[in-house]
Order: C-alpha cells, then structure tokens, then sequence
C-alpha cells in the first residue's frame, strides 16, 4: 500500500466503505495515474482519535528530535525527486519545468523546519524585581487539520504539515482529490523517516464529508486551509465557532501596473511569466496588466506575441504550458472569456480550446489576452483560475495604483516601472500581502510570511516561515521567583 490508501494510526489502510476514486492524466484522460481508497467521515473521527492519541508522546519529544524526522523526510524525498515530478506532471497537468522547482521547494521547506526545532523555546524578557525571570514558551496547540488544494500539490502540503509538526503539533491532512498522490508521498517519506504512529494520518476524501469532519470535530484544535473563497470563508466560520484556532488562504484578482517609465519588453516577460505559468492556476498568478496609456499598444503588441509563442499540451512532453485541472476548471475558464466578450472586451489571442488530435482527450485552453477592459468588468473583478489576462490601459501611476485596489482580493501585486518614487507608493499605498517591484506576481520564498489582505485571506496568521509556526504554537509566559 501507499499514497493510494489511507494512513491512520501508522497503518496503510483501505476505507471499510470500500470507496475509490480514480486519479487521471488531465493532458491525457486516457491515462489512469492511480485508483485511489477516498475517506468517508468514519475515517476521519478514527485519524483524529490516533493524532489526539500520539499528541502528548510527539509535543514531548525533543524539538531537535522532531527535527531530525523532518531532516530524513526532507533526504527521502530528495532521493525521490525525478519521480515525484514526473508523478506531479501527470496528476496534476504542470510541464516538468514547473513540477521540478516545487518538488524542490517541499524538499528544502522540510529541511528548512527541521533546522527551525532548534530555535524553538520561547525567550527571556526582563524582571521589574530581583530574584524573579521571566520568559515565554512555545507550546503546541494539538492537532491540525490540514486541507490543501490541487495546484501546488506538494509545495502547499510541505508548508502545512512541516511547521505544524516542528512545532510539536499531531495532523490530519487531507489533500484533493485531483492530485492526492504527490501529497501523498510526503506522508511515506515521513513514515520512512521513523515518525511515530499516529502523529501523521492521511485521509484524501471529498471536502464535503472528510473536509467538513476535520474542521467541525471536537478533537481537532487548529485548522489551515487553502482554496477558494467561497469555501474558505465557510470553513473559518465554522472552525472558529466551535473554538478552533484557523487560517484561510484564498483566492487573488492580482494586478501588475506597468507604469510609463517601464521598459516595455521586460514588463512583457514579468506579466507573461506571471500570467501563464503554471497554466495560470496559481492564486499569485497574474489575471490583470494594468498599463499606462504611453506604452498601451506597445505592452499590448508583446503580450499578444508572448502569448502566441507559449507551447500548449502534456507538460510531460516538451510543452511550455499544460492543461487545466478538470473540465469544470476549464469551462469555467471559458465561460470568463464568452462574459468578457459579451461586456465589450476583445479576445486578442487565445479565447478557446486548441484543436487537433493531441488535445482532444486532455483539458487544454489557449493563452489568452484580452483587451478593453474596463476595470468594472467580470473579467477585472472576479477570479478566473486559468491562463488568462486582462489589459486594462490607465491614465498613469495614480490612475493604476487605483485601479489596482478596486477589487475584492488582496494577495499579490506588482509594478514594473524604473521610476523609484512610485516603486515606494507602491510598495506603501497598495492593498496585497505581497508587495513586488519589477517582479512577477508569483513565486514566494520560504522563509517569509505569506498571506492575503480582504478577501484573499482570512488574515489571521500568516503562513511560511517564523510566521506558521507562531500560527501552530500558544505563548506561555513564565514567572520564576527564586
């Protein structure tokens, strides 16, 4: 057994419902990945009974020990890399390019929280009298229900699940169900690594028996998500009611203003890269070019011909740019394009399905821009999880900055200008949790906090870095008279 079971208690087990789901090739739907054991609530309450039992035995281990774990974790999935990306691509769609960079990524996350046990403790502070200390402890909250989406199908599990155990937390981690597998393999590598029964339990299952379980269970203590809005809000809501500590991560409309003094074939390689990459299924992706009138048509020339020159099919295959998750993803995609159009804007390129036999059985859509976008259109103000861009032409900074701000979401945003005043307005007057100059709106270091303002995020806690795991950690503060 494996990743296509469950794990509960140390044991790789099959659903006593029986229940499968099947895990396909989204560039290739004639390509079966995996049929895989899918979790029902009963499941559940049994992952949380095992993480609640194994609690007391890992928050006492050593914090250093506990790193060790993570050390190994992060050397076995290093051994493992080729094949976890050739496993990425096929499950989830990316080009090998991009699987290799986030398998990476979950390797070094790992190892980055297994050096970070030996800072945990808390620290000194300063006594008002003599003969007294007086500190403050980390302590771990318990267990963490952890649910992760499909587009980052390591990357986002790594940095849930190694801070919450650094940290001395117990999980139940649910990954989704389009591409549990890659998820699934951190799970073995900590197993390998000698983790002991009960502290990780795996239970891929549909969000809304198995999700629904980990964030209303009574045993669960602490709950980070990662998805849409709409589902975010709700999972908050119930969390917090009954208690729990949680954070959201959501959804992003992100901007990238091209101001005037831009040099107009970089800010076509920043949005290009921004807009596309990962098949625009990033929540950092880049969906709207807000562009001064001076270099407008000529942005608008480079990104139509960038656009053009990206490669569409199986990312397995030499492909510069891979398919959507599923055919709901998709078609939500173009229904996006058919609205824009319908309020007036133009499809410049791209727009519909690529034709030909090699993409007939996979979810492809064309890179697509589109132009004459007035800022309250659908197409500027609502998410569209696809490769699609919007080119909204502005009068200057003042103008774009504005722009920029008018939208429900606040994750990530960017400028491209060469003008150092406007860099720090920027940086200072725009609404996102993430500030970039000259930068694409996506790719995140590790080691920094990472989080969304409005309805990006439920802005709580951060995640990354020393951020999650003060998110998985309670402060004790500590009087010693002596």
């Amino acid at each position: 057994m494996g990743p296509n079971s469950l794990l509960i208690d140390g044991q790789w087990i099959e659903p006593e419902s029986g229940a499968t789901f099947e895990v396909r090739n989204p560039a290739n739907r004639s390509d079966l990945v995996a049929t895989c054991r899918q979790a029902d609530a009963d499941d559940t309450d049994r992952a949380v009974a095992a993480a609640g039992d194994a609690f007391d035995g890992w928050r006492d281990t050593p914090a250093p020990d506990r790193g060790a774990v993570l050390r190994k974790a992060s050397n076995h999935l290093r051994d493992r890399a080729d094949e976890l990306t050739d496993l990425l691509s096929r499950e989830e769609g990316k080009t090998k390019a991009e699987a290799a960079p986030e398998v990476q990524r979950a390797i070094d996350i790992f190892g980055y929280y297994a050096e970070k046990t030996r800072d945990l403790g808390g620290s000194v502070k300063a006594a008002s009298a003599p003969q007294k200390t007086l500190s403050t402890r980390q302590e771990p909250l318990g267990v963490a229900g952890l649910i992760t989406p499909w587009n980052y199908p390591i990357a986002i599990p790594a940095w849930k699940i190694a801070p919450a155990l650094a940290a001395g937390n117990t999980v139940v981690f649910k990954p989704a169900t389009e591409a549990p597998l890659v998820g699934g393999a951190i799970v073995e590598c900590l197993v390998e690594a000698g983790i002991p029964d009960g502290v990780i339990n795996y239970v891929p299952g549909p969000g809304s028996e198995v999700g629904d379980r980990i964030v209303t269970h009574d045993g669960v203590d602490v709950v980070s998500f990662t998805g849409s809005a709409t589902v975010g809000t709700a999972v908050y809501e119930s969390a917090t009611a009954t208690g729990k500590r949680a954070q959201c991560e959501m959804g992003g409309k992100n901007p990238t203003v091209v101001t005037d003094s831009a040099d107009v074939g970089a800010a076509v390689e920043i949005v290009g890269t921004g807009a596309f990459g990962v098949t625009g299924q990033a929540c950092t992706a880049c969906s709207r070019a807000i562009v001064a009138s001076d270099v407008y048509d000529a942005f608008l020339d480079g990104i139509v011909d960038y656009a053009e020159s990206v490669t569409i099919g199986d990312g397995r295959e030499g492909a510069t740019m891979g398919p959507q998750v599923n055919a709901d993803e998709r078609d939500g995609t173009l229904d996006y394009i058919e609205i824009a159009s319908g309020e007036g804007a133009t499809v410049e390129t791209g727009g519909g399905v690529p034709s030909g036999p090699s993409y007939d059985d996979g979810y492809f859509v064309e890179p697509t821009v589109v132009s004459g976008v007035d800022p309250d259109m659908r197409i500027a103000q609502e998410e569209v999880f696809g490769p699609v861009l919007a080119v909204i032409e502005v009068d200057g900074f003042d103008d774009g900055l504005a722009v920029a701000n008018d939208v429900p979401y606040g994750l990530s945003a960017s400028i491209v200008t060469d003008d150092f005043t406007e860099a720090n307005r920027f940086v200072d007057e725009i609404e996102a949790g993430v500030a970039k100059v000259n930068e694409k709106t996506t790719g995140l270091e590790l080691n920094v906090p990472f989080g969304g303002y409005k309805e990006s995020s439920t802005d709580t806690y951060r995640e990354q870095g020393d951020a999650a795991l003060d998110f998985y950690t309670s402060t004790k503060t500590v009087y010693m008279n002596y």
